[in-house]
């Protein structure tokens, strides 16, 4: 197990700053054309791609850090050059995690190099789990699999929505309901391969920020996959299904995640990263402006109610840094979140990028109002991270469980 810590090695400080000249020199100079566009940026994808940014095996090294900091610290890099640009490059990501979280070998195996394509011909993957009634209520979910022992086919039927590269994906992660009567514990994750007939693209949200990454709906009529498709295989889930029926039966008694809830799980600090990435980067925009702006004859970081303001914005992004970081590295190595450690990360650093973001703005002024100043772009984007994969108030939630034992509602 390896040793919490809070200073980034000799291998991590050379990837990090490799990730920060990508940001740096490739997605802040693309990052208002796509805004403005609201489109996919393919173009940008590609580069990462060939650099080996966007790919398996990059991912796949950061995963496994042993330390736990590899993906934060590529998170808060690459969010640092544009939030929009960087979910599009990093989406992909949330639908391997499914799959590692809940897939076979095989699959494993099978799969995640079809969602990243390669240099030449770069594909995105999506993890579809929301739906128009069920967001936070997982146990709400309409979308359900059905098993057709006679093909060894699952058909599945139902309408997802928020999903990140939704209708675009080469292979899109569904998380459906294989038992109503055990409510969130009846869910299963399975693969939808590429150009399956009865999967499309339903609407496209044209969205307050992160409008590079691509947002929509996606429909599944009578979508008919292998067996094999099912993540973890048919034996797991009967087995999963049955402990699920007997603990019914009995009452109660040991919690069982479900297959959305374990991807969330894994990927909360990773969202509380991209946060830091954004607050640090509207930080720095408004600690230049402050240091070259003058009123009244000096540079208006000399007035406190500048200066504090700054103290403050940095005092609070360190600290959910902080945060982010004991949640990865337990997460990495099997430490249980006895407090919700990884809800605490992202409660916390989403919370902070927003009013980071809020006051960057307000020490630019006028000009921290127009799109001229990235700060604008920057306040729209941080948005978001209170709101996916579970609001400020369900990581409240989660927490106040967490600590209780109680069932708060």
């Amino acid at each position: 197990m390896a040793e919490f810590t809070m200073e980034l090695n000799d291998e991590q400080k050379e990837v990090r700053d490799w990730l920060h000249g990508f940001a740096a020199d490739v997605i802040r100079p693309a990052a208002s054309e796509w805004d403005e566009r609201e489109e996919t940026p393919w173009p940008v994808i590609q580069e990462a791609a060939k650099v080996g940014i966007y790919s398996l095996d990059f991912y796949a090294q950061q995963y496994f850090d042993p330390t736990g900091l590899g993906i934060p610290m590529a998170m808060e890099e690459l969010f640092w050059g544009d939030a929009g640009i960087a979910l599009s490059i990093v989406g992909t990501g949330l639908a391997a995690v499914g799959v590692l979280a809940n897939g076979t070998e095989e699959q494993i195996g099978t799969w995640i190099p079809q969602m990243y394509g390669d240099a030449n011909d770069v594909k995105v993957a999506a993890f579809c789990s929301s739906e128009p009634d069920a967001g936070s209520d997982v146990a709400s979910m309409r979308t359900r699999a059905v098993y057709d022992e006679a093909k060894d086919e699952w058909v599945l039927n139902g309408t997802k929505t928020w999903a990140t590269n939704g209708g675009i994906a080469n292979v899109h992660v569904v998380v459906a309901v294989v038992d109503s009567g055990l409510g969130s514990k009846g869910h299963a994750s399975f693969i939808v391969p590429p150009n399956t007939p009865g999967l499309s693209q339903g609407q496209k949200f044209k969205k307050h920020g992160i409008r590079a990454s691509h947002t929509a709906e996606v429909v599944l009529e009578n979508v008919r996959i292998p067996g094999s498709c099912l993540l973890g295989g048919k034996e797991k889930l009967d087995e999963r299904l049955a402990r699920a029926r007997e603990r019914a039966r009995a009452g109660g008694g040991e919690r069982v995640k479900n297959a959305a809830m374990a991807t969330f799980e894994a990927s909360r600090p990773a969202v509380g990263a991209m946060a830091v990435g954004t607050a640090r980067a509207a930080y720095e925009v408004a600690l230049d402006y402050a240091k070259t702006r003058e009123q009244f004859g000096r540079p208006i970081i000399d007035n406190q109610g500048v200066a504090f303001q700054l103290a403050d914005m940095r005092t609070s992004i360190d600290a959910a840094r902080l945060l982010v970081w004991r949640a990865s590295w337990m997460a990495i190595n099997g430490r249980p979140f006895t407090a919700a450690e990884g809800s605490m990360s992202k409660l916390f650093a989403s919370e902070t990028a927003k009013k980071v973001t809020a006051q960057a703005i307000q020490i630019l002024g006028g000009n921290g109002y127009t799109r001229e100043y990235p700060v604008e772009r920057m306040h729209r984007d941080a948005a978001i991270y209170t709101i996916f994969e579970g609001t400020s108030e369900v990581q409240r939630l989660v927490i106040a469980r967490t600590l209780s034992g109680m069932p708060i509602r």
